[in-house]
C-alpha cells in the first residue's frame, strides 16, 4: 500500500482559482502554465535585481576610486537603483493572493518594459557610453538577452509577446537618443547608422521572440487538446499522488466546473494487473454513482481515455475539510459536532442500505461546505476503497467488489481504522465505518486523535488493544456525559458493542441533551466570520494509495 503521506492535499488557495480565469493574451495556453507564470515572474524579478546589483554596483563599491565615480553623478547610480527597487517591488506583490489576473498581467507587461529601459539606461545614459572610438561601446545591449529570456520564462500569446517586445526593445534607441542629446559624442552618427546600430538589431530580436512565442503557444495548444476528456477540458492540475492526478476541469458546452480524477494504468502496473485496475476504477465510480445522498459528492461522468487512462468527473466544492478546519480553528462545540456527524451518518446509512462499506472515514474525507444557501453542509469524499458486505454466491460468479480486494494489504487510514479492519479480518462490515465515525467525532470534539504513535503499526496495535480516554478528558470544552458514552461505544473493540447502524448512531446523537442546538443562523454566522469568501476549492475523491 502506498503510504498515506503521499496523498496530496486537494485544497487550493483562492489565488489558484482566480489565476485560472482568463488572462488577457493567454488564451490557448494551459491554465496551469499560466498559473505558474506568476511564480516564474517573481524568480525573474529577483534574478534581475540580484544580477543588476552584482554587475552594476558591487564592483564599484569595493574600490574607493570607483565609488567616487559611481556617486559622482546621478546618472551613474539612479537608473540602477530605480531598476532594482522596481524589481523587488514586483517580486513582493506578484504572488499576493488578492491580486486579480488582469492586474498580474498588467504588472508582467509593465515590468518587462520597465526592466528593459532600466538596462538600457544603465548602459547608455552616461557621458562616455556612445564614444565609438574606445572600448566603452558594448555592441548589442543586454536588453536583447532579457527580452528573449522573458518570452521563454513567462510565456504569453504571440501578439502580446510582439507588442511587449517592441515596447521593451524601444528602450535602447530611446536611451541612445537621450544620451546623444545630453552628451554629444565626438563622432556623430547619421540616421542610417543610428538605425542599423540601435533599431534594426532589436527588431530582429523581437522577430526571434515572436517565433519563440509561436512555438510555445503551439505546444500549449497541443497540451490543451491532449487534456480534453470526453466533453470536459482539463484546465489546471490540482494535485497528484502515487497513482494519478486530480484536475480542475470545465464542460465545453455547459461551462460547468468540475474535478476530474485520473488514474494512469502504468502507475500501478507493477502492483496489480491492468484488468484489475480497470475493475477497481469502475468499482469506485459505480459505487459513487449508485448513491443518492446529498451528503455524498456528485459524480458527473466516467470513462476510459484512448491511452487507457481512467477518469471520472465529479463536482467541485467550496469549503474546508474537517482536518484542516480543526487545525485552523480548533475543536468544535458539541452541538455543531452532532450536526456534522448526523450528516455523515446520512451518507453512511444509504451506503449500508445497498451493502457498501466506505472503510476510510477520516477528517480529510469530510468536507464542510457552503452549498447553495446552506452552511456547514457535509460532503463525504473518497469511496476509493469501498467494499461490498456480501460475498459472491458462487465461485463461478463474476468478480464483485469484495472479490477485487488485494490480499495482505491493510485498507484504510491507521489513525481512524477499526480493529477488525486493521487486523485484516474477513468480516468487515458497516460497523467499521461506525468505529471510524467515532474517531472522527473524537477529532472534532478535541482536536486530537484517539491514539498516537510514531508508526502506522503502533497506531494499529493501539486500535486493536488499547482503551481510549473519554473525549471530555482531552479538551477544556464542555462535552455532555451522554456524548462521551456514545463516542466510547463507537470505539468499542467488539463490533457488536457499537451502534449497529449509522441510523442508530444518528438517533442516539440527536437524543444527547444540553448541547446547544447548532442552528442555520449560527452556521452562517460562523462562515461569515471565519470564511467570508470561498478561500479554498475542495476536490472530490482522490486517493494516491492502491485501494
Amino acid at each position: 500500500m502506498i503510504p498515506e503521506t503521499s496523498s496530496p492535499r486537494l485544497l487550493l488557495p483562492d489565488q489558484a482559482h482566480r489565476a485560472s480565469a482568463s488572462i488577457p493574451g493567454s488564451q490557448g495556453l494551459p491554465r496551469d502554465l499560466i498559473q505558474q507564470a506568476t511564480g516564474r515572474l517573481r524568480v525573474m524579478a529577483l534574478l534581475y535585481a540580484g544580477v543588476f546589483f552584482l554587475a552594476g554596483f558591487f564592483p564599484s563599491l569595493i574600490s574607493e576610486a570607483d565609488r567616487a565615480i559611481l556617486f559622482g553623478a546621478v546618472v551613474q547610480w539612479l537608473p540602477g537603483t530605480i531598476s532594482i527597487a522596481v524589481a523587488l517591488w514586483v517580486a513582493a506583490v506578484i504572488t499576493n493572493p488578492r491580486l486579480s489576473p488582469r492586474v498580474a498581467a498588467a504588472i508582467t507587461i509593465l515590468f518587462e518594459i520597465a526592466s528593459s529601459y532600466g538596462i538600457a539606461a544603465a548602459e547608455l545614459l552616461q557621458p562616455r557610453s556612445l564614444d565609438f572610438r574606445n572600448a566603452t561601446w558594448i555592441g548589442l545591449s543586454w536588453v536583447a538577452v532579457w527580452t528573449l529570456l522573458f518570452t521563454i520564462v513567462v510565456p504569453s500569446s504571440p501578439r502580446r509577446s510582439v507588442l511587449a517586445g517592441l515596447a521593451a526593445s524601444s528602450g535602447v534607441p530611446v536611451m541612445a537618443a537621450v544620451s546623444f542629446a545630453a552628451y554629444p559624442p565626438p563622432v556623430l552618427l547619421n540616421a542610417g547608422q543610428f538605425f542599423f546600430l540601435f533599431v534594426f538589431p532589436y527588431l530582429l530580436v523581437v522577430v526571434m521572440a515572436y517565433v519563440g512565442a509561436r512555438v510555445l503557444f503551439a505546444l500549449g495548444n497541443e497540451v490543451r487538446k491532449a487534456r480534453e476528456l470526453g466533453s470536459y477540458r482539463l484546465l489546471e492540475r490540482l494535485g497528484q499522488g502515487g497513482m494519478g492526478e486530480v484536475w480542475r476541469a470545465r464542460h465545453r458546452l455547459l461551462a460547468r466546473p468540475a474535478a476530474i480524477k485520473l488514474i494512469r494504468p502504468l502507475a500501478v502496473a507493477s502492483i496489480i494487473g491492468s484488468e484489475v485496475t480497470r475493475r477497481r476504477f469502475e468499482r469506485e465510480a459505480q459505487a459513487i454513482a449508485s448513491l443518492r445522498s446529498p451528503h455524498i459528492v456528485n459524480l458527473f461522468d466516467f470513462g476510459i481515455a484512448d491511452d487507457g487512462t481512467f477518469y471520472y468527473v465529479m463536482e467541485l466544492l467550496e469549503g474546508l475539510d474537517a482536518e484542516r478546519i480543526v487545525k485552523k480553528f480548533g475543536p468544535m462545540p458539541a452541538g455543531r459536532v452532532i450536526h456534522l456527524i448526523g450528516q455523515v451518518c446520512h451518507a453512511l446509512s444509504e451506503a449500508e442500505s445497498i451493502g457498501l462499506v466506505h472503510r476510510d472515514i477520516k477528517p480529510a474525507n469530510i468536507v464542510l461546505c457552503r452549498y447553495g444557501e446552506d452552511c456547514d453542509f457535509v460532503k463525504v469524499l473518497d469511496f476509493g476503497i469501498v467494499k461490498a458486505i456480501h460475498e459472491p454466491g458462487t465461485a463461478a460468479a463474476a468478480p464483485t467488489l469484495t472479490a477485487l480486494t488485494v490480499e495482505h494489504v491493510v485498507q484504510g487510514t491507521p489513525a481512524f481504522i477499526a480493529p477488525e479492519q486493521a487486523l485484516g479480518g474477513p468480516l468487515v462490515d458497516n460497523r467499521a465505518d461506525i468505529y471510524a465515525a467515532g474517531c472522527l467525532t473524537y477529532w472534532l470534539l478535541t482536536g486530537q486523535l484517539v491514539f498516537t504513535g510514531d508508526t502506522p503499526l503502533q497506531l494499529i496495535i493501539q486500535h486493536a488493544q488499547a482503551a481510549p480516554k473519554p473525549p471530555s478528558a482531552r479538551t477544556e470544552l464542555s462535552i455532555p456525559k451522554e456524548l462521551d458514552e456514545i463516542v466510547l461505544a463507537c470505539l468499542a473493540k467488539d463490533p457488536s458493542d457499537r451502534p449497529q447502524t449509522a441510523r442508530e448512531l444518528r438517533r442516539r446523537l440527536e437524543a444527547v441533551p444540553d448541547t446547544g442546538a447548532w442552528t442555520p443562523e449560527l452556521a452562517r454566522a460562523w462562515w461569515d466570520s471565519h470564511q467570508p469568501v470561498p478561500s479554498v476549492i475542495s476536490v472530490a475523491a482522490f486517493a494516491s494509495r492502491v485501494p
